[in-house]
């Protein structure tokens, strides 16, 4: 007689399989965990919309941040209170003036008014200007490199001289007239009734004291250049121009004298930070060139 030891059999299970179970289930697990850590990352991005405010801002208007340290820096310029002690309808005011700007600015930008305006045109080009030139405005110079500046642009660092010189002008027919030695010349161009009898006149061109500034401006160069070097009391050579002979006479000239490094250390400092700021702006604008096709018209190649 057989026996059917099958069924008397006890239930017990692979351990292989019990492994491979909990493993899936376990991988399962993970990519659940994995899907709504992404969702949430995905959901609460700058870029993506959503209905959280980010903890540094105080508004989002169509997903743009309003920045809660903006909010704070106009609360205190308002009304000279911080957050905390600003009443309700301070924070609600400096709030609502806010989102109604980022309002406009969205809108403007929707309309492309940078394109067509052009106190909006210059705004943003001062701005751009700012950004490139944003480490030159903020860095510290060094004492070695004002000092450096200071030698190589000493004619700078001047006080301002001053003069006070008459411009005599004389027919160029009158020439062989004027005296050739200096002091006779001088006599001559004092004496009034020899002036009238050369027609020397005073050609109005400088009156009184003048910083030497305006005394070149109003002589011009060259007369300017030539009165430079006189001393007091003395006059120049003739000078041959289109209008006629010139004499310079000489009533004072207290030149420039440089100034030390110290007394004109923050001008230098000013002069030393304005042209690294001019080199970042240029420097900024030829690599926007670089990057940039521009096409210019035939007739203005």
């Amino acid at each position: 007689m057989s026996t059917d030891h099958t069924s008397n059999a006890p239930l017990w299970r692979n351990p292989s399989q019990i492994s491979n179970a909990r493993s899936f289930v376990l991988m399962a697990c993970g990519v659940l965990l994995g899907l709504i850590l992404a969702g949430y990352s995905l959901f609460t991005a700058r870029s993506a919309s959503t209905l959280i405010v980010p903890a540094e801002d105080v508004a989002l208007v169509n997903q743009q941040p309003v920045s809660r340290a903006d909010f704070v820096a106009l609360l205190q310029t308002l009304y000279g209170v911080d957050l905390g002690h600003a009443t309700r309808e301070q924070r609600r005011k400096v709030l609502d003036d806010m989102i109604r700007e980022e309002l406009f600015v969205q809108r403007g930008k929707e309309l492309d008014v940078a394109a067509a305006d052009p106190d909006v045109r210059s705004a943003l080009v001062n701005a751009v200007e700012l950004e490139i030139a944003e480490n030159a405005i903020t860095a510290q110079a060094s004492e070695a490199a004002l000092r450096q500046f200071y030698a190589t642009h000493q004619d700078r660092y001047v006080s301002e001289g001053i003069m006070r010189v008459k411009d005599w002008v004389f027919p160029a027919a009158s020439l062989p007239q004027l005296p050739a030695a200096a002091e006779s010349l001088k006599s001559a161009i004092r004496d009034p009734q020899v002036l009238v009898r050369l027609g020397g006149r005073d050609s109005g061109k400088t009156k009184g004291d003048e910083f030497y500034f305006a005394a070149k401006i109003h002589l011009g160069d060259q007369l300017f250049a030539a009165a430079r070097d006189l001393s007091e009391d003395a006059i120049s050579a003739p000078i041959h121009m289109a209008d006629g002979i010139h004499v310079l006479d000489m009533e004072k000239n207290k030149r420039p004298v440089p100034f030390e490094f110290a007394a004109a250390r923050a001008q230098v400092l000013s002069d030393y930070r304005n042209q690294a700021i001019e080199r970042s702006k240029a420097s900024g604008e030829s690599f926007l060139r670089k990057r940039a096709a521009v096409l210019i018209a035939d007739d203005l190649r």
